[in-house]
């Protein structure tokens, strides 16, 4: 448990006799539980309350038990010693972009770009009707938007279950939310010094808040790394942007609603035709592809 590390750290790093407690304790557990008259003679009255008082030790059949034996010896450990070996330290988060990841956050800079810069936009909308064109001239392009949708929202899906370490992430928000749980019942008890000691706590864990960031963002680099050009195509085609214009005649498109608007007409405040069709389409078939692949991209708490 979290929880019963994070206990055990803080109160040795108060009371450094708490340490030789925590460790007479784990050295005279037997079979699981340890009694007063095992430690009496090394430890102090208060220093065995003060175990019971923060749950680290909980009643056994016949005297008390450690709530979590692992969790405390990991109490033990100085914080750099348990980040190097699995906890909640984000110093390993760089290790999980590689070379590529950050090449494609790289690249995915530069098609931004596209969106402001004629010329670019231009260059991406021709490369990408090579392969495109053929659909369209299959398909009437409410039905290219469709199946581009559904592209996107396929291997958008893929990529977050993909790339996303969820269990790294869990671990962030349960030792969020440990902190949060605790500063809770402080702040309810009036122990200012526990306060103080969980605001230390937290500014700690910024570090772990820009882990998750990071996990969260490393497959939305590569979503936006293939779907930018995408977009720049539906740009290039229906004529968006200042000084565009469209590269193909196509049909009106009939919205539900509002009946038939033209691709580039404004449905909601500026927001154009052709980019709510697009999301309603991508929102839909996301929904379908997560529940028949039985994808589930938030992280767990429990």
């Amino acid at each position: 448990m979290a929880r019963i590390e994070s206990k055990v750290r803080t109160l040795v790093s108060k009371d450094d006799g708490m340490r030789d407690a925590v460790e007479t304790v784990l050295d005279a557990t037997d079979d699981g539980e340890v009694k007063w008259l095992d430690v009496k003679d090394d430890l102090t009255s208060g220093q065995w309350g003060r175990l019971i008082e923060k749950e680290i030790l909980v009643e056994g059949e016949e005297g008390f038990q450690l709530a979590d034996e692992a969790a405390t010896r990991d109490g033990l450990e100085p914080a750099s010693a348990a980040a190097s070996s699995g906890g909640s330290d984000s110093s390993d988060d760089s290790s999980s972009w590689s070379t590529y990841d950050k090449g494609a956050a790289v690249v995915t800079l530069g098609l931004f770009v596209g969106y402001s810069w004629k010329p670019l936009r231009d260059v991406i909308g021709t490369v990408m009707d090579i392969p495109l064109n053929p659909l369209r001239e299959m398909l009437p392009f409410y039905a290219v938007v469709m199946v581009l949708a559904l592209a996107t929202g396929l291997y958008s899906t893929l990529l977050q279950a993909n790339l996303m370490d969820m269990e790294k992430m869990s671990k962030y928000q349960e030792r969020m939310q440990e902190i949060q749980d605790r500063r809770k019942e402080a702040k309810e008890a009036g122990d200012d010094e526990a306060l103080d000691e969980i605001q230390e706590e937290q500014m700690d864990a910024m570090g772990d808040q820009l882990g998750m960031f990071k996990e969260q963002f490393r497959p939305m680099v590569w979503i936006m790394f293939l779907t930018i050009p995408v977009f720049l195509w539906m740009y290039w085609t229906i004529g968006v942007g200042g000084n565009a214009t469209a590269q193909h005649t196509l049909e009106p498109l009939v919205l539900p609603l509002r009946g038939e608007v033209q691709w580039t007409e404004s449905v909601i405040g500026p927001i154009q035709a052709w980019i709510i069709w697009y999301f309603l389409c991508s929102m839909g078939f996301t929904q379908i592809i997560r529940k028949s692949l039985n994808i589930d991209i938030s992280p767990s708490t429990a």
